[in-house]
């Protein structure tokens, strides 16, 4: 028996699960502390299909002349991000199942310096990791603290727009790629006519957005922003690489006078069950900031460690706190480690 979209979703969070995907020949699939495990019966390619048509509704017949599709949709009062695509010739959908509220920031288990973030008036924060790392879930908090304890103007530019906002001391726009704007670019060019504050964007994904993103920060905005990238100087040399060579100077020095901090993150299994953040955290103090304009990244990595005082944190002592506190298991820690042999040569200090 085929069930319902809204029956499948409700599963899903009951089960405690952060992804569903929907294949042909397949049970559905739920992700659950990164795991994938089957529910119910193998799907037929027209039930797939049918799934795809309820979701996307009158959105389906884009869908159906490019191949795929994303969209934010909620499913039994579950706000979920979606993907639906074509493989093989068959539809294949993927949802992301969204928090039933935005946490709040003191509940993710971050670093303590990032409570300082919405405090900022200006520059470039970056929110890093892989795919369902927690960077959505991380800078919506952050937004929520601005919207509750700050007067100001926040814009959002999503593809979609998840987590959706109710207006508290902050006025806040929220505006989705593809509808109410264009293009990241073009959405965060209007942007700067709109007296904002806070600008988020989802994701520098080109030249022209990350150019029209450091010069909002010149402008005195405060700019959060992610990147698909593993490290706080990977983020760096991702977003320098990005320019032609006779551009990349000027490029580091915008760097080095606009970024505030980095947050890298990614989720690892706890020993109980379920996951938890592992993170690396870069506060740019003017050490950093000269390394960045003399092009000197990798000595940032190295030097990581020695600006705690400023609340700095590399990815493998934040590791090896959480082992310390038992909540992750050695060969976690091991296997998330940036160096294997750092970790195995503190863990017992």
């Amino acid at each position: 028996m085929i069930v319902g979209i809204d029956e499948i979703i409700r599963s899903a969070r009951q089960n405690n699960a952060s992804d569903v995907h929907l294949v042909k020949g397949l049970p559905p699939r739920y992700r659950i502390d990164g795991d994938l495990k089957n529910f119910g019966e193998p799907l037929s390619a027209e039930a797939c299909e049918n799934y795809a048509r309820t979701i996307a509704g009158d959105k389906y017949e884009k869908f159906a002349k490019t191949g795929e599709l994303d969209l934010a949709a909620t499913f039994s009062e579950i706000r979920c991000r979606v993907n639906i695509f074509r493989q093989q010739g068959f539809v294949s959908t993927a949802i992301r199942l969204l928090a039933d509220k935005i946490p709040d920031l003191e509940d993710l288990g971050l670093p303590p310096m990032v409570k300082s973030l919405p405090q900022l008036n200006r520059g470039i924060v970056l929110v890093t990791g892989e795919a369902g790392s927690g960077k959505s879930t991380t800078l919506a908090a952050i937004l929520e603290r601005i919207n509750h304890n700050y007067d100001g103007h926040i814009i959002t530019l999503e593809d979609p727009i998840e987590y959706v906002y109710t207006p508290d001391r902050c006025i806040i726009n929220q505006r989705e790629i593809g509808i109410d704007t264009k293009s990241y670019s073009t959405g965060l060019r209007s942007s700067l006519r709109e007296d904002p504050n806070v600008i988020l964007i989802g994701e520098m994904r080109d030249l022209d957005t990350i150019e029209t993103a450091l010069t909002a920060a010149e402008t005195g905005h405060l700019v959060f922003t992610t990147l698909h990238t593993g490290s706080a100087v990977d983020s760096i040399d991702r977003i320098v690489d990005v320019f032609p060579e006779g551009k990349q100077k000027q490029i580091r020095l915008q760097l080095s006078t606009t970024l505030m901090a980095v947050l890298s993150q990614r989720l690892v299994k706890r020993t109980t069950g379920g996951r938890v953040a592992a993170c690396e955290l870069m506060m740019v103090t003017p050490a950093i900031r000269n390394l960045i304009r003399e092009g000197r990244t990798p000595q940032i990595q190295g030097g990581l460690s020695t600006y705690g005082a400023e609340g700095s944190v590399t990815m493998d002592n934040w590791l090896i706190g959480l082992y310390k506190q038992n909540v992750i298991s050695l060969e976690t820690a091991k296997a998330a480690a940036r160096d294997i042999e750092y970790i195995k040569k503190n863990i017992g200090r």
